[in-house]
């Protein structure tokens, strides 16, 4: 079995090399085919007859050029070979994408798929050790973007042309107007943001595209602020929300009921992490992103001490307490 196995991969190689050989225009032959992979003429003439019988190559041979060639010059073989580690690769990954589900990318993704697919021959056999049905994804709720919001603030950013949109706060019941350059567009989590110079502000700003509504260009142009520093603004290992603070040293303390959890993690490119003596775990990482540190502190309840800064101890503090008064 597994030399017949061995034997139908060669096979399938030598196929897809005799086709790129007829389809460069070379005239290939017998003898010369022959010569090029070690084989019979009566194997060649089996592969040739496979093209034209499996594959319905238009193959015909020219006495002149003492060769053969394709009679449709845009035919071609349709396969794709993958690895066994390969296949399970493409598929457990192409559910990753559902990240994306919130945005127009989802339908240029299936597209892309779809494309892919047509390379492929009519019928595929796989022997294969991994059973994709046994791989469960569990997806993060997200927000809803409108088509026409998320490509227009990529247009609007390609263009370098303000915008004009109603924007409803995480803590409003209602949009209020607002005129933006937007700079970069931001990815977290599969939430979607932009930051930019916001003219009610007079500062930047980061706006998260699922709370836009209405959006439109205004026909004006705008360039870049030379004081607008992306990594001023955000930490890419961390958070995307917009704060020109200098980074802080976060300094927490993890019990040693969660140890493993926090020790086989990378939390930030540049953290210092280490095992305590009593078992509890000592993480460290510069940062400006205090509010989203603060939002991924309390989720860890009672397993985590914040030892530094005071700043954002006073915000636990006052978090644990809104908590308490609302019980």
């Amino acid at each position: 079995m597994a030399k017949k196995i061995r034997e139908d991969k060669i096979k399938s190689l030598r196929i897809l090399q005799i086709d790129e050989q007829i389809r460069s225009g070379t005239y290939p032959n017998v003898p010369k085919l022959q010569k090029m992979f070690e084989v019979s003429r009566a194997t060649i003439m089996r592969d040739i007859e496979f093209l034209r019988d499996r594959y319905e190559a238009p193959l015909e041979y020219d006495s002149q050029r003492n060769g053969y060639y394709y009679t449709d010059p845009t035919f071609f073989i349709k396969s794709l070979m993958l690895s066994e580690g390969e296949l399970f690769t493409v598929t457990t990954v192409l559910p990753l994408l559902e990240q994306y589900k919130n945005t127009p990318l989802e339908s240029s993704f299936k597209n892309i798929i779809s494309k892919m697919m047509t390379m492929l021959p009519d019928s595929v056999q796989v022997d294969s050790s991994f059973n994709t049905q046994n791989v469960t994804f569990i997806k993060d709720p997200l927000p809803q973007i409108k088509e026409e919001i998320f490509n227009t603030i990529f247009t609007a950013i390609k263009n370098k042309s303000t915008v004009e949109f109603g924007y409803r706060s995480i803590s409003k019941t209602e949009y209020s107007k607002r005129q933006f350059d937007p700079y970069n567009v931001l990815c977290q989590k599969g939430n979607w943001y932009v930051i930019g110079f916001c003219h009610k502000h007079k500062d930047f700003f980061t706006y998260a595209l699922s709370r836009m509504d209405t959006l439109v260009t205004t026909g004006e142009h705008f360039e870049k602020r030379p004081d607008f520093n992306l990594n001023n603004h955000i930490d890419p290992d961390f958070g995307v929300w917009n704060n020109n603070t200098p980074a802080q040293k976060i300094e927490l303390e993890f019990s040693s009921s969660i140890n493993t959890y926090i020790l086989e993690r990378t939390w930030h490119v540049a953290q210092e992490c280490h095992q305590n003596p009593d078992g509890s775990v000592y993480l460290s990482f510069m940062s400006n992103q205090l509010q989203e540190t603060l939002h991924w502190v309390l989720h860890f309840g009672s397993a985590v001490k914040v030892i530094n800064p005071p700043e954002l101890r006073q915000k636990v503090i006052e978090e644990a307490q809104k908590i308490l008064k609302g019980y």
